[in-house]
C-alpha cells in the first residue's frame, strides 16, 4: 500500500474579515435569497458526481462547463464551494462562521457564480473547514453552542440560496486558544440541529477528523442525517465508515489534473461494478480538463465529457 499524501490546500488561513459572528446565543444575519429557476430533470443515469472548487483560485462557473456527449446532461451534480471556516472568538469564547474574501465574493455574486449552476440542475453546497484556531465541529462545549452554530449555518444557506452544507473536520487544531478537545456529544448535537433547521437541504460529510468518528451519542446516531459521505484521500478507494446505503457513499476520490486518468477510470469502474452511488472529485480549475473528466465519465455514464468555455 502506497502512502497517500493529500494536497488539498486549506482555505482562509490568511483571511482578514469574518462574518456571521456567533456568541452562544447569537445567529447570523439573514436575508432573502432569489430563488433559482426550477431545475430541469437530470438527463443522465448513473452515480452522482461531485466537484469541489478551490474558490481562492477558481470560479464556481467551471462546474457548469462540462456536459456529457450527445445530450447526456451535466457531468457534475453537486458543486462544493471550498471553503468557509469555523473560527474562534477569544473574547466571547465562541465559534463563529468566517468567510475569506474569495468565499464572500462567490456568495455576494450568487447571480453569476451560483444561480447559473442551479438553473442547470446542479446543487451548490458550502463546505466548512477548520482554521487552526481551536474551534471545530467536535468541541462545542454544550448543546446550546452547537445549536447556535447550526442556526448560523442554516441561516447562511437561506440567505445565499444555497443547497446545503458540507462538513470537513480538518485544521481545527483542537486545544488552541484554550479550546476543548473533541467530545462525544458536539457533532451529534450540531448535525441534529442542522437537519432540523433544513430538512430538505444537503448535509454531506468529508469523512475525516474527530467529528467523523463521533457520530453517535446518548442513543442518537446521526449517520442517517447525512445525504452523502465520501472518502477524503485522493487517488484512492476507501469506503466511508458511515451507516448510509451505497447510493449515498463515495469510496472513490480523485484530484482532477493530479490523479492519473487510468486511476480515475479504474475508480469509476469500481464505483459502478460495486454499486456505489457517488463519485468525488476535487480541485476543478479553469483549464479544459475534458480528457481528465472523460476518463471517469466513460466508466460512470458511458459517454465522453464535453467542455464548453
Amino acid at each position: 500500500m502506497f502512502s497517500l499524501v493529500r494536497s488539498r490546500v486549506r482555505t482562509a488561513a490568511f483571511a482578514l474579515t469574518a462574518v456571521a459572528a456567533l456568541a452562544f446565543g447569537g445567529t447570523a444575519t439573514t436575508g432573502a435569497a432569489a430563488a433559482p429557476a426550477p431545475a430541469p430533470a437530470p438527463a443522465k443515469q448513473g452515480p452522482t458526481s461531485v466537484a469541489y472548487v478551490e474558490v481562492n483560485n477558481n470560479s464556481m462557473q467551471n462546474v457548469g462547463k462540462y456536459t456529457l456527449a450527445n445530450g447526456g446532461g451535466n457531468v457534475f451534480d453537486v458543486a462544493v464551494v471550498f471553503a468557509a471556516n469555523i473560527n474562534y472568538d477569544t473574547g466571547t469564547k465562541a465559534a463563529y462562521l468566517h468567510f475569506n474574501e474569495n468565499v464572500q465574493r462567490v456568495l455576494d455574486n450568487a447571480a453569476t457564480e451560483i444561480r447559473p449552476l442551479q438553473q442547470k440542475g446542479i446543487k451548490v453546497v458550502l463546505s466548512v473547514l477548520g482554521n487552526h484556531q481551536g474551534a471545530g465541529f467536535a468541541n462545542f462545549p454544550s448543546q446550546r453552542a452547537a445549536s447556535a452554530f447550526a442556526k448560523t449555518l442554516s441561516d447562511t444557506v437561506a440567505k445565499y440560496g444555497l443547497d446545503g452544507i458540507d462538513f470537513d473536520d480538518e485544521y481545527a487544531d483542537y486545544g488552541n486558544n484554550g479550546t476543548g478537545q473533541p467530545n462525544d456529544s458536539s457533532f451529534v448535537h450540531l448535525v441534529t440541529a442542522l437537519r432540523a433547521n433544513m430538512p430538505d437541504k444537503i448535509i454531506s460529510l468529508y469523512n475525516i477528523g474527530p467529528a467523523a468518528s463521533r457520530l453517535s451519542y446518548g442513543g442518537v446516531d446521526i449517520s442517517s442525517k447525512f445525504d452523502y459521505a465520501w472518502n477524503p484521500y485522493y487517488g484512492s478507494w476507501q469506503v466511508p465508515g458511515v451507516a448510509l446505503p451505497k447510493s449515498k457513499l463515495s469510496p472513490a476520490a480523485v484530484e482532477i489534473g493530479r490523479t492519473s486518468q487510468s486511476t480515475a477510470a479504474n475508480l469509476a469502474r469500481r464505483t459502478v461494478s460495486e454499486g456505489y452511488g457517488v463519485y468525488l472529485t476535487y480541485n476543478l480549475d479553469g483549464a479544459n480538463r475534458s480528457a481528465d473528466v472523460s476518463a471517469f465519465t466513460r466508466e460512470l455514464y458511458g459517454r465522453d465529457a464535453v467542455y464548453t468555455p
